[in-house]
C-alpha cells in the first residue's frame, strides 16, 4: 500500500510510526529536535493520516505495508522507532526483518496481549453524524458525551478532514478500525528474536509497560533495556517532548 509520509533531515535514516487514531503529525516535534542528524520518515500508518484505506487491518499488513515503503524508498536499513500500535508494528517488522533495522525504539507498548479498551472512543466517534455534521465544535460536543478529557478529544479530531466538496470526513478508517480494533490488541509472538540494540521507552505514570512484561520483552529482545520518562502517561512524546528527543539522541547516538 502507498503510504503518505513527511521527510526531513539529514544523516542516517529514522522512520516514525504513530499510535491508533493517530498520524505521522504527532510525531512533528520530535523530529525537529532530531532532524539536525537524522532523515526523518514520519509515516502515515494504513487506515490513518492520508494513507490509503484498506479491509485488511493487522500488524502483518502494516509491517508489509513498511517493508514496500522501505523499498519504494531506496533505504537499505533504518532505525526504526514506534508508539503504541505503531509500537508493535515496528517490532513484527524487526523480528521478521532484523537485517533491515539497526537499531529498534518502542514507545510505551510491550508484545503483550492487551485486552480493548478503545470501545467508549468508538462509540463517541461513531455518534458523530458526518451527513449532517456543520463544525468541529459539533463534533466535540458530541464526543465529550464519551470522553470527558478534552486532550483526548483534540487528538482524536485531528483526524476530522474535508473532501473536495468541504464536507466532513473522517481521516482514519473507522468502519475498519470499528469492526477490527481486536486485531490492534493481539500479541507479537516470535520462535525468532531480535538482537540488535532495543530500547523501551516507558511513561512513569503509564499501565502499557509494567513489570510483568520484562520476560516477554527480553525475550524477543534480549539486547534491549526499559526507560521510564518522569511525569508521563501514554502520550509521551506530547507530554515529555525534550526529554523524548534527549531519550532518542542518547540512544541512537
Amino acid at each position: 500500500m502507498k503510504l503518505n509520509f513527511k521527510k526531513s533531515g539529514q544523516g542516517e535514516p529514522l522512520i516514525i510510526l504513530h499510535g491508533l487514531f493517530g498520524s505521522a503529525d504527532n510525531w512533528l516535534s520530535i523530529a525537529k529536535g532530531l532532524e539536525n542528524d537524522y532523515t526523518l520518515f514520519l509515516v502515515d500508518q494504513r487506515n490513518h493520516g492520508d494513507s490509503g484505506h484498506s479491509d485488511q487491518w493487522d500488524y502483518q499488513s502494516m509491517a508489509d505495508d513498511l517493508k514496500e515503503f522501505m523499498e519504494e524508498q531506496g533505504i537499505e536499513k533504518t532505525h526504526l522507532l514506534g508508539h503504541s500500535m505503531g509500537g508493535k508494528t515496528a517490532m513484527t517488522f524487526a523480528l521478521q526483518h532484523p537485517d533491515k533495522v539497526n537499531r529498534l525504539i518502542v514507545v510505551d507498548i510491550a508484545p503483550r496481549f492487551y485486552k480493548v479498551h478503545h470501545q467508549s472512543i468508538l462509540d463517541g466517534l461513531n455518534a458523530i453524524n458526518m451527513d449532517e455534521l456543520k463544525s468541529r465544535k459539533e463534533a466535540d460536543d458530541i464526543l465529550s458525551q464519551y470522553e470527558e478529557e478534552k486532550g483526548t478529544r483534540q487528538f482524536l479530531l485531528k483526524s476530522l478532514g474535508r473532501n473536495d466538496e468541504g464536507k466532513f470526513i473522517w481521516k482514519i478508517n473507522l468502519p475498519i478500525i470499528t469492526a477490527r480494533i481486536e486485531n490492534i490488541s493481539q500479541a507479537i509472538e516470535s520462535h525468532d528474536s531480535f538482537d540488535h540494540p532495543t530500547l523501551f521507552i516507558a511513561g512513569a505514570n503509564s499501565r502499557y509497560i509494567q513489570d510483568k512484561d520484562k520476560a516477554d520483552i527480553e525475550k524477543l529482545f534480549p539486547n534491549s533495556n526499559i526507560i521510564k520518562i518522569k511525569n508521563a502517561g501514554h502520550w509521551i512524546h506530547a507530554e515529555q517532548p525534550e526529554a523524548v528527543i534527549r531519550t532518542v539522541q542518547a540512544f541512537l547516538g
